[in-house]
């Protein structure tokens, strides 16, 4: 069994973390011990896991329970968990684009500051007139 300082150590998240979820709801069947200090199991750890990973992914907190009681519910949920987390995928490929657009964005200006530092192009810019800086 895991205390919360346990779980927050293994999962590499803070306590109010931890804690902000279990008050949400989002772990269900928690144990307690006989101080009522909340106890989780293997099985526990691996969802809250799971939990963070669906954060990361950009998930909302009741697009979280509205998987989670699929979950609850068993194999038969298992279609609409997919059409969930293929939504989710389809948003983290479009995040991907963006990002890549960014690095290419990135890339091309600190080429460009290259090639202008060489001397194997004039400086241009988009905010101010060169031509009067220089005079």
């Amino acid at each position: 069994m895991y205390t919360m300082k346990d779980v927050c150590k293994e999962i590499g998240i803070s306590y109010e973390t931890l804690r902000f979820y279990c008050n949400e709801g989002l772990i269900p069947n928690v144990k307690r011990e006989k101080n009522n200090y909340r106890l989780f199991d293997e099985r526990d750890v691996n969802w809250i896991r799971g939990l963070m990973c669906l954060k990361k992914c950009g998930m909302s907190l009741k697009d979280m329970k509205g998987y989670m009681a699929l979950c609850l519910e068993g194999k038969k949920t298992i279609p609409e968990r997919k059409k969930l987390l293929g939504v989710q995928r389809g948003y983290l490929l479009e995040r991907m684009q963006e990002l890549q657009d960014s690095i290419d964005f990135i890339d091309r200006k600190q080429a460009f500051f290259d090639d202008v530092l060489d001397g194997k192009i004039p400086y241009t810019s988009n905010l101010i007139d060169v031509d009067k800086e220089s005079a």
